[in-house]
């Protein structure tokens, strides 16, 4: 056994043969692990010794309501659960047990959140705020093109800082995700290590180029190759890291009078938003955002909703009006 990452509870051999399976076969990240190794702490702290083969689903709801009642929001649930189901889905049928008893298992059903997005308004804004325009450095044309590529493919933050400048195949290193120009498609390996292909806009084109021009000189001679062939590094030539990404965009923003301050993935959601606002292709936008289920693209169409919802009372003669008082004749 060992001590899991909260150090509540320790793993029985099957969970730790399970975390090296997915890390070896799958390839898994070391985020995702450490997070399964929390949750099947949780399992561990909740049997008090019972073995895993004698679980089965009236346990598992128990101990879920029990956290439920203990304060874990839905969320939590549905995670801890989706990796203990993982876990039984292997182990079960290793250890004969006569079903998967996380399997039928559903939890909390938790409130879903509609993604904050700019408007188009506000995104132009951002993009062609005149101080955002106003240094002609090397970081600046970085950060100028790190806009145009986040708003003009969707991608998220993971995605953009391991983007190299082409396809790069070489003893010790292999290429994540890559933008090509001269297609205007950018490559990248997604939730999963599920691997996508979007196109890039002409304007973030133009934008990266620009960027290019001055980037060679941050590079240094002895670069490691995950360095050199970064299409966006910082101040020392190392490839750039996702806080300052998302510290610079957050600057950025500030600077064009934007009302809050803006994560990274804001952008995300305002492609998806726009997208669907002029093309009305959910399958499309799914399929350039790497959403697994559509489920997970259609709330993009609950913002279009909201938005339509706004140019109606604005606009409709009697959509705001309060009916008039009635006569006491």
């Amino acid at each position: 056994m060992t001590s899991v990452a909260d150090g509540k509870a320790e793993l029985p051999e099957p969970m730790l043969r399970w975390l090296s399976v997915l890390a070896r076969e799958r390839h898994y990240s070391v985020h995702t692990l450490s997070a399964y190794r929390v949750d099947l702490g949780k399992l561990v702290e909740h049997s008090e010794g019972l073995a895993l083969e004698v679980v089965d689903s009236g346990h598992i709801r128990h101990w879920l309501a029990k956290m439920h009642g203990s304060g874990y929001d839905p969320k939590t649930l549905a995670r801890i659960l989706a990796t203990w189901r993982g876990f039984y889905r292997w182990w079960a049928p290793l250890s004969q047990m006569p079903a998967n008893p996380a399997q039928d298992i559903r939890a909390p059903k938790a409130k879903r959140s509609l993604p904050k997005a700019l408007s188009v308004d506000q995104t132009q804004a951002l993009l062609d705020a005149p101080a955002i325009h106003a240094e002609e450095t090397a970081l600046a044309r970085r950060d100028r093109a790190i806009l145009e590529v986040f708003y003009s493919s969707g991608l998220r933050l993971g995605e953009l800082v391991q983007l190299d400048l082409h396809y790069v195949q070489q003893a010790g290193y292999t290429s994540a995700g890559w933008i090509d120009l001269d297609s205007g498609d950018i490559h990248v390996t997604g939730k999963g290590n599920k691997s996508r292909t979007v196109p890039v806009g002409q304007v973030a084109i133009k934008a990266v180029e620009c960027w290019l021009t001055c980037r060679s000189g941050l590079i240094k001679p002895d670069a490691a190759p995950k360095d050199r062939y970064a299409l966006f590094v910082g101040k020392q030539g190392r490839r750039i890291h996702p806080r300052v990404v998302q510290e610079r965009v957050s600057t950025l923003a500030r600077q064009a009078d934007l009302p809050s301050r803006l994560h990274p993935h804001v952008l995300r959601h305002s492609f998806a938003s726009h997208m669907l606002q002029s093309a009305q292709d959910l399958r499309a936008v799914q399929e350039m955002l790497g959403h697994a289920n559509i489920s997970t693209t259609q709330i993009y169409t609950q913002l279009d909703f909201q938005h339509l919802s706004k140019v109606y009372d604005a606009a409709h003669p009697r959509a705001g009006r309060k009916p008039p008082p009635s006569s006491s004749d």
